[in-house]
């Protein structure tokens, strides 16, 4: 999932992708915390669905990878394309459930990829809330507004990838409905639910899951395939509604069909019991306020990241961040960088592995000019002043 091109430091790319058509960009593996959560350990997914050519590099740290996708029921088959959700589990959303819902569809140029999920009319001028995996590496963002199916291209407000959260601008948007936002401090366990969203990724009419909360106040640790990457997502709603890849991003209904929640994430237990995860509407609400307000801090990241166009070697050298490979025509390649070479330092701060690099660049923004500094493979050293350029969303 983050084991791709890092915009701050990359890592190597990952073998061809050896599975056709759809297919879930992120696999993560969990374990959920909670004292009434009936699961010890668990496989958690982002919940979008991506259509892959052979991986190569891309701007952010994702990927798309071929991964035995789970189905609405657990059972470990993959939905058929255009298939909305196995029978008996999902029905189509109500016009009432419809307001305020949109199909986003990203491409991620850099892994010659394509990906799909849903996301949330805050506001009638186009702002979008979803989640951050849902846009994660994107090099364009689609937007479908679902009652109308009008498209508009967006920009990205911000993230904040540590709690899988992310707001989206459209452009030249105005008149949308919004979202019907509910209460998610009175959810109690037992409540019906109904998770609405893009299931299978195909667009059209929205699919709509029942269920009931199960438990809350729940916490996720979650890793990409490999187990590298850890991300704490703590305080979410858990259900036993059948949510599958495509819903990330959309909305959790209570019975009266305010939003109590943002489907993120689903599970299968070591006994098929599925469970779905969704962000309190009110956490989620409160992120994407402070991204509205420009509050750029440690976990809000506003607008696009800087980018280098390197990926670092898994071993990296003890003396600095060992360049597996650049980007053909990004700021290191065309700046003399390559393969092999060793970044020592950027923008005066000497760099020690690729940790100490993606550091360094989270403290430049698009446009800059810095200050790099390497060894070449024969150990001879060289200097340039390379000019940052916008990578995707992280």
């Amino acid at each position: 999932m983050y084991d791709q091109f890092d915009p701050y430091r990359g890592c190597p790319p990952l073998a061809p992708a050896s599975a056709p058509d759809l297919q879930r960009r992120q696999r993560r593996t969990a374990i959920v915390a909670g004292a009434t959560s009936v699961l010890a350990a668990a496989t958690v997914l982002g919940l979008i669905y991506a259509t892959s050519q052979p991986a190569v590099v891309n701007g952010i740290g994702s990927s798309v990878q071929a991964d035995p996708a789970m189905d609405r029921q657990g059972s470990g088959a993959r939905p058929p394309v255009g298939s909305k959700a196995p029978v008996g589990s999902s029905t189509t959303a109500s016009a009432a459930q419809q307001i305020g819902v949109v199909d986003i569809n990203t491409v991620l140029k850099y892994q010659q990829a394509k990906a799909a999920g849903t996301g949330m009319v805050l506001t009638s001028t186009g702002e979008i809330l979803t989640n951050n995996h849902v846009i994660l590496g994107a090099t364009s963002i689609s937007v479908r507004v679902v009652t109308t199916g009008k498209t508009y291209q967006a920009t990205v407000v911000g993230t904040a990838p540590t709690r899988d959260v992310a707001v989206l601008q459209l452009t030249n948007a105005s008149g949308l409905q919004t979202s019907n936002l509910g209460d998610s401090a009175g959810v109690k366990v037992g409540d019906a639910v109904t998770g609405v969203g893009n299931a299978g990724g195909d667009g059209g009419m929205p699919s709509a899951a029942q269920g009931a909360v199960i438990a809350l106040d729940q916490a996720l640790t979650a890793s990409d395939a490999n187990g590298q990457n850890p991300e704490r997502l703590t305080g979410m709603i858990e259900t036993n509604a059948a949510i599958q890849p495509g819903d990330s991003g959309g909305p959790l209904f209570d019975s009266a069909n305010h939003v109590i929640g943002m489907d993120t994430a689903a599970s299968v237990a070591r006994r098929g019991t599925a469970a779905g995860f969704a962000i309190p509407i009110a956490t989620a609400t409160s992120v994407a306020d402070e991204i509205e307000a420009g509050r750029a801090s440690s976990t809000i990241h506003l607008g696009y990241p800087a980018f280098l166009g390197v990926s670092i070697a898994a071993n990296s050298a003890s003396r600095g961040a060992q360049i597996q490979s650049a980007l053909a025509g990004g700021p290191a390649q065309k700046a003399g960088l390559g393969a092999g070479d060793v970044i020592t330092s950027l923008g005066g701060t000497p760099i020690q592995s690729g940790t100490a690099l993606r550091a360094a660049i989270t403290a430049h923004k698009p446009g800059q000019d810095v200050a790099v500094a390497w060894l070449d493979t024969t150990g001879q050293a060289h200097h340039a002043t390379i000019t940052l350029i916008a990578g995707p969303p992280d």
